[in-house]
């Protein structure tokens, strides 16, 4: 009688604990988030895990034995135990970073950068990318790429930031057609930072990509590109068109001739004084505005799609209100949700709501259609007594008040309260007005 060979330990527990090792070593000596590692990725060890059992259960029915193919008892201590393992890396790196600086340990400590000049075209291509600190880019009058600034550390001692420290710098290097400044090292690493403030050549073309920190732009001549995804954002005085794409902070623009463009998602947006227009795609949480924007502006989210063809005063939108004052050219609003409030849209108008209120008021007589469609909220329209019009009124469930009267004028209502208000006030020619609105109200009345 033959003894079978006794069945070996399963591969799976030395691929998890050479799998486990390699994360703890880079995360000891290469700054490995293994934080992020374990969130996101944990799974990967219960695929590996039945991965191995696939292969050794068909190794086992090749073989003739299917015991080999067996989850032990073994193995399963083994996962808790790596799981616990990690676990508590995790955990003493998040008590790790939430202790305070003023503890007497983890002290952020500066260091200056020395970053060798790099000349470059006048009209160069420079990107400025940065993991973690704050990005400043001013213009220079040379040829030059010049960077200046510091590298923080945060460490238990001043040896280990001393040691840290060395092993950051900022390289200035030709990427494709054009050249890139970034930390170099250590530069990524979770207790480090590096605030760069950087002078390129007022004509060059910009792109910056920064991971967590501000940045600050100004006096640029071409286009610049920032994409960020923490920390606030400025430019100022860009002779450009600017595009910033963010995903959390602020963002400010200001004086620019070009065009501006705001996507992704973040906090409040300021755009003021653009020669060019305004897009906004994204999720914001606002407030939003828009001073003396020359071209108009574009709005979309999945609450608003705003169109205004042009923007001479101010726009603004809150949590729960959208105001418009002076847009000489043609409006489109659709939007939900918004106490809506629109002066002097001297174009044409046509705006869609529900859920909010709306109040257009003319301070001219206006020339251009307006039509108003609302639902479960009011309609409000205020008009010089000097202007003439067509309009057709129609309000569900609800009442019309008009200050206005004429004998061309007609205003009914039923029973079921359906009012309705057709004809025309005027003598001259004027623009057709269209309001309808459901259970709310529509209230025409006169401005001085």
């Amino acid at each position: 009688m033959t003894n079978p060979s006794p069945r070996g330990s399963s591969l799976f527990s030395g691929l998890a604990l050479v799998s486990v090792g390699v994360l703890l070593l880079l995360h000891n000596y290469h700054g490995l988030h293994i934080s992020r590692v374990f969130f996101h990725w944990w799974p990967l060890l219960i695929i590996l895990w039945g991965a191995v059992k696939l292969f050794e259960r068909m190794a086992a029915q090749r073989s003739g034995d299917p015991a080999a193919a067996r989850i032990s008892s073994g193995e399963i201590l083994l996962v808790l135990g790596l799981l616990s393992l990690v676990g508590l890396v995790v955990i003493g790196e998040i008590v790790k970073g939430k202790i305070p600086s003023d503890w007497g340990g983890n002290e952020k400590i500066g260091f200056n950068l020395n970053v060798e000049p790099k000349t470059v075209p006048s009209d160069a291509r420079i990107t400025i990318r940065n993991p973690r600190g704050e990005i400043t880019v001013r213009p220079s009058d040379e040829s030059q790429i010049q960077v200046a600034g510091k590298k923080y550390v945060k460490a238990w001692n001043e040896s280990d930031a001393d040691h840290l420290a060395s092993t950051i710098s900022v390289e200035i290097v030709p990427n494709g057609d054009g050249y890139e400044v970034r930390p170099a090292g250590a530069g990524g690493d979770s207790h480090a930072s590096v605030d760069m403030d950087v002078s390129v050549p007022k004509k060059a073309s910009l792109t910056i990509r920064s991971d967590r920190g501000d940045v600050s732009v100004s006096d640029i001549a071409k286009p610049v590109v920032i994409n960020t995804s923490n920390g606030n954002v400025e430019v100022r005085d860009n002779a450009g068109d600017v595009t910033v794409d963010g995903r959390k902070g602020d963002i400010t623009v200001s004086d620019t001739k070009g065009n501006v463009k705001v996507t992704g998602r973040g906090g409040e947006i300021n755009v003021s004084g653009a020669t060019g227009g305004l897009t906004i795609d994204g999720e914001f949480r606002g407030p939003i505005r828009a001073d003396k924007i020359a071209k108009g502006v574009r709005f979309v989210s999945q609450r608003t799609d705003l169109t205004l063809g042009q923007l001479a005063g101010h726009m603004e939108t809150g949590s729960g209100s959208l105001e418009i004052a002076d847009a000489p050219g043609n409006l489109s609003l659709r939007t939900n949700s918004y106490d809506i409030t629109i002066e002097n849209a001297t174009g044409k108008a046509k705006v869609e709501n529900r859920n909010g209120n709306i109040e257009v008021r003319f301070s001219t007589p206006p020339r251009e259609d307006l039509e108003i469609t609302n639902s479960s909220a009011s309609i409000t329209l205020g008009l010089p007594e000097s202007s003439s019009f067509e309009i057709v009124a129609d309000c569900h469930s609800c009442d019309i008040d008009s200050e206005f009267s004429a004998d061309s004028l007609r205003l009914t209502s039923t029973q079921s309260h359906d009012s309705h208000l057709e004809g025309k006030y005027g003598t001259g020619r004027g623009p057709k007005i269209i309001l309808k609105t459901s259970y709310g109200s529509i209230s025409i009345h006169k401005t001085s």
